[in-house]
Formats: structure tokens, sequence, C-alpha cells
């Protein structure tokens, strides 16, 4: 297992001058006596680089400091889309078979059914996006958690959410509080759940925020924080991030910065600079609020006793989203008026400013070009823009050297296997009665021990506009409706240079490897 420790005690967002050594080094104090609670954070559309410790510019203290005192992993890979990202966590098993008809399979065990075997508390605040709403057999209650809170849809307003659940109930009144904003409402359940759970109960806590997803919404204040923080524009700031993340690490020296997507015009020809401005700024207000709230969940596993003993994870469902919201977009989680009767006006119009409720916007292709670096595409491809994000564990107990990069291939769907090992339980080998669809994920328990790790083999992914498989080095990747592209990532990690011409055995091979697990996913 390979880390490549920080010579600092102390992450600074801005001190790049770090010097960095490849190392092995076991991270145990000792083994924890008793099973760790465990909180996994998750957001919503945000690139690689957006958080500081990443190399981003955004305001992000309590994660930069989580990483400082923990581990980030660099070779950590989710789903490209959010849904399914969120399905492939909660069941360990591969998208391509876990969601079905826009929905979690009923048949899949979840991380909370067999977490509550090993006498965990199990409770969710945020975004569920598993199921439909109405659905009542696929809500959280009934897929493991013992409490809930949050939207079941997958966007909405942060003001007025849609599908906003306590449990099994809708609670609309909840938001028509003036002050209401979802992330702080996700925040203050989370640490209530923290704060209600007994001492002597292991807690397993999801927590899944809609920031930074759009609509782009936040506070005056909020916003304010961040007005001239993106002047530069996405061109020099593509340009400053890259640098910052090859001196942290996070990127080898050899890397090259993927050109400016073709479908975003240079900085300097854009037309409405204000407006793009300011998409940027109500966006970094989105993720310092969430930063915020992560702050406050620490706070509570301290004041709580859990703290030591919590492993604490963080990550992203998806790379940057570059979805421009069109005017005749419709639906569910759009209100046709806000709070106080005033109409919703939809769609990324440069003649309004996004931000307060009665708007509905997204931050565009440029800027999550810029999410994204130094990686090419986006959210729905499987190109590194959609599918590689960070990944930072913080365990007190357990971690002793921390600001440690971990280079080790992890997948979204290792969680589950994870942290069944973590809690000292095995899968069962029924659910509802029938033998388990046998889980995709393999544990990496021992590797945030400092035991040794096995590693994986390969990884696949098969989702809207995009098809890949990953082995060691290799990258065999497809754009919807082109040909298939391979990559060596060690020496072109931005996916720069097409081989497929070039090596054509490699390319069979990666493609037939691909060809048989799709096959054998139908079959489960």
């Amino acid at each position: 297992m390979n880390y490549l420790p920080l010579r600092t005690a102390r992450l600074t967002i801005f001190l790049f001058t770090l010097m960095m050594v490849v190392c092995k080094t076991h991270l145990v104090n000792a083994e924890s006596s008793s099973p760790p609670n465990i909180v996994f954070i998750i957001s919503d559309d945000m690139g690689y680089s957006d958080l500081g410790c990443y190399g981003g510019e955004l305001n992000t203290p309590t994660l930069d400091s989580l990483a400082a005192d923990g581990v980030r992993f660099t070779n950590y890979y989710c789903e490209n889309m959010c849904m399914a990202t969120r399905a492939a966590i909660l069941s360990g098993v591969y998208t391509n078979t876990s969601y079905q008809k826009k929905e979690l399979r009923k048949d899949l065990i979840t991380i909370p059914n067999v977490l509550k075997q090993a006498g965990y508390h199990t409770a969710m605040s945020g975004k569920w996006h598993q199921s439909k709403l109405g659905d009542t057999a696929g809500l959280p209650t009934r897929r493991g958690f013992d409490r809930y809170y949050g939207t079941i849809n997958g966007a909405g307003s942060f003001f007025a959410p849609s599908s906003l659940m306590r449990n099994e109930k809708l609670i609309e009144e909840e938001f028509l509080e003036k002050d209401f904003y979802y992330t702080d409402a996700i925040t203050d359940n989370a640490v209530k759940f923290i704060e209600e759970c007994d001492a002597e109960t292991p807690l397993f806590l999801y927590v899944a925020y809609t920031a930074a997803h759009w609509p782009l919404h936040a506070r005056d204040a909020d916003i304010k924080k961040f007005v001239g923080k993106f002047d530069a524009g996405w061109d020099n700031l593509r340009e400053a991030r890259f640098k910052r993340m090859q001196k942290l690490g996070i990127l080898p020296e050899h890397s090259k910065l993927s050109p400016r997507d073709a479908g975003v015009p240079a900085w300097e020809a854009e037309e409405h600079k204000a407006w793009q401005l300011r998409r940027m700024e109500v966006y970094a207000a989105q993720v310092d609020v969430m930063d915020q709230g992560i702050a406050r969940i620490v706070d509570s596993l301290k004041a709580t006793g859990r703290y030591e003993n919590t492993l604490l994870m963080f990550t992203i469902d998806n790379g940057g989203c570059h979805v421009e919201y069109g005017p005749d977009r419709k639906g569910a989680y759009l209100p046709e008026k806000t709070r106080d009767g005033r109409p919703v006006v939809p769609g990324n119009l440069p003649h309004i400013m996004p931000g307060p409720e009665d708007t509905y916007q997204s931050y565009g292709r440029g800027w999550a070009n810029l999410s994204n670096t130094p990686y090419r595409l986006f959210k729905t491809f499987s190109h590194e823009g959609g599918i590689r994000v960070p990944l930072i564990v913080h365990w007190p107990k357990i971690i002793q050297q921390g600001g440690q990069l971990n280079t080790e291939m992890i997948h979204a769907i290792d969680f589950m296997p994870t942290f069944a090992d973590l809690a000292g339980t095995q899968l069962p080998k029924k659910y509802q009665g029938k033998p388990i669809v046998a889980i995709d994920g393999s544990s990496f328990a021992t590797l945030l021990k400092g035991e040794d790790f096995k590693g994986r083999e390969a990884m696949f992914f098969r989702w809207n506009k995009g098809k890949a498989v990953r082995q060691g080095n290799w990258k065999l990747v497809q754009e919807k409706g082109k040909p298939w592209e391979l990559y060596n990532l060690a020496k072109d990690p931005s996916e720069l240079k097409d081989l497929s011409k070039k090596l054509p055995k490699q390319f069979a091979t990666l493609q037939k490897l691909w060809e048989d697990w799709y096959r054998t996913s139908l079959m489960k």
C-alpha cells in the first residue's frame, strides 16, 4: 500500500512548496476495541479539484482539516451520475445491476441492513434518489435506516425542496419557515441523530448533501463572501489549479492539463462575464455552507464522545455537471412559485443573476470544466472528468499520520464490504428469504488499518453516456456513439493520447474484459 505523506503537521491550502516522498507506513495506533462509528458524507455534482485540499480555491477549511489529519485517495472512482453512484455505494453492486427502472432493486441488501445486524443504529439525512416518490417500499426506512430526514427526489429548490420527508411522512411545513435552507436542514438533522443516539450503540450515519447540484441557490450573505474570487476566469483558474495539484502531489509532475473543453469559449471572449462570475460565486457559496455544516457534525461527534472512534468519510457522487439548465425544462423538482407566491423563472438566462429563490439555474460547462481540472468531460461520461472524485478518510483512533495521499484504486462498490469488515460482521447468505445478490465490491478495511492490502484487478463502468474498464494503469473508455479509446493512465492521466490503434492487442484484451463483465452483470 503506497502512501505519499506530507512533511508538515497541518495542510494549509496555499502552502504548495511541500515536498512529497513515497513510502510505506502503518497508520495503526492500536486495534479498535469496539466497532467504529461510521459517518459517510457525500456531496452532489462537484469536480475532482474543487476542494482546497485537492488544489481548488473554494473555501473548504473543514474538509481540508479532515484531510490534514487523515488520508486523501487519488484513485477513487464513482459512477458517472448521482443516482448511480448512490446505488453502488448502498448495495456494493455495480449500477448496471443494482439500479433498474429508476430505483434501487428491492432484492438487494444495503449497508444499513448489514450494519443493523451488527448492532448499529442507522440514520440518514439528505438526498435519497433511490426510489420514486409514493413508493413506500422503496423509502430509506424500508431499506435499513432506523431514522430518515431528507428528499426522495434527485434535485430541488434549496429554499423549498420537493419531496421533503421525515421517516415516511411528507413535511412541507418545515421549509415554509423564512430562514429555511436545505443544506443547513440536512446538517441540523444529522447532528440531531448523533446527539440522540445512545452512547453505547455504534452509529452509522449517511449524510447526503444536495450541494452543489443545481439549482444555484444561496443566501446573499454567503454569496458575497466570494465576490471577486473567480474574476481571473476559468482559463487562468484551471492553470493555477493544475499547478497546485502537482505541487500537492495530487497529480504527478509529468501530467498535462487537458485543453479547454471544445464547448467552452476562451474567458476573454465570454460575453456575459458578470453573470458567469455570479454563477461560480453561488456555486462556491453552496459548498461553503456544506463545509460549515460538516464542521458542526464533527463538533457533535466530539461533544458526544464519539469522535476518536468515528470513521468519517467524505466523497462526491460524480464529476462537475456541464448541463446548461434550459428555460423550458420541467420536472417535479421545479416549483412554479416561491414560498411567498412570486413566480420562479427557470433557465440560464444571463439577464437574471442566480442565487435567489425565484431563480433556477446551473453553473454550466465552463465552470464544470474548471471543477474537473485537469480531466476531460463531465458528469454522465466515463472519462476521468465524470468518474474520478475526491475521497477523504478520517479516523483519529486509527490514522496516526495525517496528510497522506493514497494511490490505491477504490470504487464506490467497495464501501459495503469494508464497513461490514470494520463492524465485525459478515454479509448474510440470504435476504428476504432468498440468496443475496452477490456483491461486486472488495473490502479495503485492511488498507485503512495500515495492513497488507491486495488491491483490485479491475473496475468497470456502464451508465448514461459512458462505458469503461480500468485494469491497472490501462483504461478503455467509450463516449456514447463514438469509438472506444485506450489510455495508459500512468503516463497520460488526462486521457490525451488514444492508443487504441497503436496497441491493438491491449485494446482487444480490455474490450473482451469489459464485454465478459457486462454479459455476466446482466445475469444477476
